[in-house]
């Protein structure tokens, strides 16, 4: 399993920033690659993801909802992943740090994917955190 790791400062109160973040089905308006977001109830939601030229498709369901510090998901279907978003507060508001670890079951399209996974997983942090903070 592969592990992804990005951390960036939001300068906005740790309450606000978890706010939005727990607000799943609204990540597709903060990042260019994320196509659609479908919530299924009950805490799941159906991702659907352009990247590296392929369409991607999971469902997530929420593991663990600890406002305003802890938001975590699962992967139930499709790619197999699982991640967390941790924020903690420092005086230029809050540190947002998502890790991801994710795994591909096709061995040549893994190596290709892990190659790419980390850039594009710091553009959509970044994207969605920029846009978050442009919300605030």
């Amino acid at each position: 399993m592969a592990t992804i790791e990005h951390s960036a400062i939001v300068h906005a109160e740790r309450e606000r920033v978890f706010a939005l973040l727990e607000q799943v089905e609204r990540f597709a308006d903060y990042s260019d690659m994320i196509e659609s977001i479908e919530p299924l109830g009950d805490s799941r939601y159906r991702w659907h993801i352009h990247a590296i030229g392929m369409d991607w498709s999971f469902d997530v369901q929420i593991t663990e909802r600890r406002a305003p510090t802890v938001l975590a998901w699962e992967s139930v279907d499709g790619v197999r992943n699982h991640g967390r978003y941790l924020l903690e507060s420092v005086p230029e508001g809050t540190r947002v740090t998502l890790t991801v670890d994710y795994q591909i079951r096709n061995r040549l399209l893994e190596k290709a994917v892990n190659k790419a996974a980390q850039p594009i997983a710091n553009k959509v942090s970044q994207q969605i955190l920029e846009r978050i903070e442009a919300r605030l």
